[in-house]
């Protein structure tokens, strides 16, 4: 089984990002930064928020789901705020899919939220709502369940440093893979944690005896040449005590967004 996680940065490298997906078609894709403007005709609109003005996919789901005919799209919204079109505002949809492909079934899932809750009206104040997605699979080539979990952490203006709101956050996310992994179930946690490589957040989920693979292999970075800001670090994936990798990436070439994909074979 292959298992992807990636930070889409909302579509904006499409041209690279769509055939990258299509020609890898992982088993199960953990994708963040997911964009749905179901009332919407056009490809893209525009993301407004202060000075941070960002080109988005208008319908990534919509379009990734075209991408991986073969995958079941599950999207867990965090918030529905406001796009442009010009100057006319459209509401959209935004937060978390997993992809899952269609030979492996579906045993179990909950959706949730690390940090506040669903905003209806407006993306909200920083750090905004972040949600949660886990979902247990049957794999027949392992014959085991797999439980996997992603999030994408909070964003604070302020950084990423450790923050009670955070720990918070790592005791829910955990939590929801909790919520569906049977024992000898293979366990992955994956996502844009939005984390700093000491923070607290990884140690806590260490001492929950999950071994972290990105810093853990001497990935030197998650972000590409399109990030140009310090920090060369937000997103992991860490595997479960009975969990044995076959292989590990953090995916340099090619560039499909400002976060490098990060695959697991198991």
């Amino acid at each position: 089984m292959r298992i992807m996680s990636l930070n889409s940065w909302g579509g904006t490298l499409w041209d690279s990002l769509l055939p990258y997906l299509r020609d890898e078609s992982p088993d199960v894709l953990c994708l963040q930064e997911v964009v749905h403007s179901p009332a919407s005709p056009r490809d893209w609109l525009i993301y407004r928020d202060g000075d941070h003005v960002l080109d988005q996919r208008a319908n990534l789901l919509r379009d990734v789901t075209g991408a991986l005919p073969d995958h079941v799209p599950l999207f867990c919204p965090a918030a529905r705020g406001t796009l442009w079109d010009g100057d006319d505002p459209v509401p959209s949809f935004w937060g978390l899919a997993t992809f899952v492909h269609r030979d492996l079934p579906i045993v179990g899932q909950v959706q949730g939220f690390v940090h506040k809750g669903f905003e209806a009206n407006g993306f909200g104040e920083h750090p905004r709502s972040r949600s949660g997605h886990a979902v247990r699979v049957w794999d027949d080539r392992l014959d085991r369940g797999v439980s996997i979990a992603q999030m994408h952490g909070l964003r604070d203006l302020a950084g990423k440093m450790d923050t009670p709101e955070r720990a918070v956050q790592a005791r829910r996310f955990l939590g929801l893979l909790r919520a569906v992994a049977e024992p000898g179930d293979a366990t992955v946690l994956c996502g844009d944690f939005n984390v700093e490589p000491g923070s607290e957040t990884l140690s806590y989920l260490a001492d929950e005896g999950f071994d972290e693979l990105v810093t853990g292999g001497g990935h030197p970075t998650t972000r590409t040449s399109h990030y140009p800001k310090p920090g060369r670090f937000a997103d992991y994936m860490l595997v479960g005590p009975d969990t044995r990798p076959a292989a590990f990436e953090v995916v340099r070439d090619p560039e499909v967004s400002d976060h490098c994909p990060l695959v697991l074979t198991l």
